[in-house]
């Protein structure tokens, strides 16, 4: 019993580590579309186009990573994530030591191949965390652990990728060299301790139920409208630090030195807030019901999006930030950047809300519920493409920040009107 409670143990924190990589691999999408930007002297929009690899690599295996979590089990699909999150950074790798359009193609393979990865991982991470815990109140604990730490992580590659890169209108890829060998480190590591450890499984792994009725989570519109709003809600969160980034790298401060540090801290600052955000979200989530916490701070995101619009960027803030080679210290920013950064803390519950609205009463359509938010989450990689674009077509950064003001509305139509069941005639059960 002792050797079995030290095993999962084991896993829990390997978990909690994959659990941060998941965001670490992830958010170093966005800065490495600087370095791709510049270093190929491309458009804005081709320059996200490493984003938009990750992410789209969600909507072509959201589906069969369930269908394999379903037939192999927790600990192969787990070994595969992590086989193919090592290969995808691998190839990533690999480009930074490629020149010309090489280097940018096999980049983005690389970045496809990670998305399959980090898709794999969101499938299995959460359910293995819970199950490894018992269940229950410990379980849940244990996945707020986890988004915490992924929280974590994602502010520190931001974090860290201002520091490896200090002047990004020289910026190459290999300069993130290190971010990329403590990917592989941790991948690698993963593997091992996961292959080594007893892994509980379902008692009924390999069968999987075939339904042939027409009745599927896609019959009810509240988990449609949900659908559509986790496509929305993902791109919102990456759109919002994305952009923030480009427009204070490419002129947004008035500095003439350390731009790219305070750019990569204060975005970094947005995921920072996310943190903070979502182990507040733990503590209310008891008191306060899925449908207010998404309606309090889809408004509330709307206020300070549109004050980022509105607000003359001459008017500035200090903010504790990254000096590059002056070092940690206040810095003025625009006010429209710190009303940016400060919707962290109103995307940092939102996923935990929208999915909790969208399969309420699926009952035994939950699984290929999953399934299908988890394909959706590509809308991280298309809406941030789509601000970009309006960049390059307009010139104006914070004109793109209309996409996110039309996402967070749709957003709070489905907190107030979308998520309700109107569909409680279909059986369940």
């Amino acid at each position: 019993m002792s050797t079995k409670k030290n095993s999962n143990v084991l896993a829990i924190i390997v978990m909690i580590l994959l659990f941060g990589m998941i965001s670490f691999v992830t958010n170093l999408a966005s800065p490495m579309g600087d370095v791709l930007k510049h270093q190929f002297d491309v458009a804005n929009w081709m320059g996200t186009l490493g984003v938009f690899a990750n992410f789209i690599a969600y909507a072509c295996m959201g589906i069969p990573a369930g269908n394999l979590l379903q037939k192999r089990g927790y600990k192969f699909t787990a070994l595969a994530a992590v086989a193919v999150g090592f290969t995808g950074v691998g190839v990533q790798t690999i480009a930074g030591l490629l020149e010309g359009n090489v280097a940018f193609g096999v980049y983005l393979l690389g970045a496809f191949i990670a998305g399959f990865s980090m898709c794999m991982l969101n499938i299995v991470v959460n359910p293995m965390l819970n199950k490894l815990a018992g269940g229950g109140n410990r379980g849940n604990q244990l996945l707020q652990v986890g988004g915490s730490f992924n929280s974590f992580m994602g502010t520190a590659v931001i974090f860290l990728s201002g520091i490896f890169v200090p002047d990004v209108l020289k910026a190459k890829i290999s300069q993130v060299f290190p971010l990329m060998y403590i990917a592989l480190a941790i991948f690698a590591l993963a593997f091992v301790v996961i292959l080594l450890t007893n892994i509980p499984e379902n008692e009924n792994l390999g069968e999987v139920k075939r339904d042939n009725s027409k009745i599927g989570p896609m019959s009810f519109r509240h988990f449609v409208l949900g659908a559509v709003a986790i496509f929305i809600y993902v791109g919102v969160e990456v759109g919002i630090p994305n952009v923030l980034q480009k427009w204070l790298q490419n002129g947004g401060l008035d500095v003439e030195t350390g731009a790219e540090g305070i750019a990569a801290t204060v975005a970094a600052t947005y995921w920072l807030l996310m943190f903070f955000g979502r182990l507040l979200g733990a503590a209310l989530g008891a008191k306060v019901s899925a449908k207010a916490m998404l309606s309090a701070v889809s408004i509330l995101g709307l206020v300070l999006v549109l004050g980022a619009i509105f607000l003359d960027p001459s008017i500035t803030v200090n903010l504790p930030v990254f000096k590059g080679t002056a070092g940690f210290g206040m810095a003025l920013v625009p006010i429209n950047a710190a009303l940016l950064v400060l919707c962290g803390l109103c995307t940092s519950v939102m996923w935990g809300g929208i999915f909790n609205l969208a399969v309420e009463g699926l009952g035994r359509y939950t699984e290929r519920a999953s399934g299908i938010f988890m394909a959706l989450v590509c809308g991280g990689g298309i809406l941030p493409l789509l601000q970009n674009g309006i960049v390059d077509w307009t010139g104006n950064y914070l004109v793109s920040y209309w996409v996110i003001v039309a996402g967070l509305a749709y957003l709070l139509f489905y907190a107030l009107v979308g998520s309700k069941n109107v569909n409680k005639d279909i059986k369940t059960e």
